[in-house]
């Protein structure tokens, strides 16, 4: 009983957080409940009406959308930094720091500071004004994030400068659990260069890829702060997600009971999708 015990505090913790508000949503999600009157039963009319909602499909398109922009992004950019610095050179560890930086800035400062780059006056227009303006004649000013055509994308760059450095070192704890011995035995056969990488280091990294591909995607479902703050969902819905929507829901709309249906729908994609990995992202 001894090792039962040990958990023990971790299992309580977990059923009052996390395994609790699961069951009490899931039995929520089969309700209609404004958080003022008295909890209705109505079966599976929420999922029903989910079903036959636009607005859901849309965002569910627009969160789809995010992980075709940001998880190729972020399983392969953080790689090749993570071979960049992984060498032994002068300045490599203010390199590392510089790039995890972002990690630890705050959601909400890092969107504000990015709303400003891109609002039409902001720094990232000044600059194609400099490099561009004397071939238009005129000054830059694109709206990034009032465009339905640019919006996602420019929340998309956002969420990927803000990953790099959290999957920079994952890749980096893989890269440096390779025998160096693996890479001079290598260089004798004659693989060397970026080649060595090609032969040594992409399959000894491939548990490390699988892992980083599933968080980032799961991540990626659940993009919430970034769209909150930059455009609150717009243009025209063309950067909600299917989070966003949810907190609509169930927050400004106060249709708990529904909110409750979309998450449980969103669960049992995450959920399938891990599950459907799960024995490709074990390391070591």
């Amino acid at each position: 009983m001894t090792p039962y015990l040990f958990l023990l505090p971790a299992l309580i913790l977990l059923t009052i957080s996390a395994f609790y508000p699961l069951l009490a949503a899931i039995g929520l999600s089969f309700t209609s409940y404004d958080f003022v009157g008295a909890i209705e039963f109505v079966g599976d009319r929420n999922y029903r009406a989910i079903w036959s909602d636009r607005l859901f499909w849309q965002v569910l398109g627009n969160s789809l959308s995010y992980l075709v922009l940001v998880v190729p992004a972020l399983v392969t950019l953080p790689l090749g930094l993570a071979i960049l610095v992984n060498h032994k050179l002068r300045g490599m560890a203010l390199f590392r720091s510089i790039y995890y930086l972002p990690v630890l800035v705050s959601v909400v400062i890092a969107a504000i500071a990015w709303q400003w780059i891109y609002s039409e006056t902001g720094l990232l227009n000044y600059v194609l004004t400099s490099w561009f303006g004397g071939l238009v004649g005129s000054s830059v000013q694109i709206p990034w994030l009032s465009n339905p055509d640019t919006a996602i994308f420019a929340i998309a760059l956002v969420i990927i400068w803000r990953g790099l450095g959290y999957y920079m070192a994952i890749y980096l704890a893989g890269l440096q659990a390779i025998p160096p011995e693996l890479y001079e035995a290598a260089a004798i056969d004659g693989s060397d260069g970026w080649r060595k990488h090609w032969d040594i280091t992409l399959p000894l990294m491939r548990p490390y890829i699988f892992l980083v591909a599933i968080v980032s995607t799961i991540n990626g479902l659940k993009i919430f702060e970034e769209v909150y703050i930059m455009t609150k969902g717009g243009p025209a819905n063309s950067s909600k997600t299917i989070i966003y929507y949810l907190y609509d829901q169930g927050f400004t709309n106060l249709e708990l009971g529904y909110a409750c249906a979309i998450a449980v729908v969103l669960f049992s994609l995450v959920a399938l999708l891990s599950l459907g990995v799960a024995g490709r992202t074990k390391v070591g």
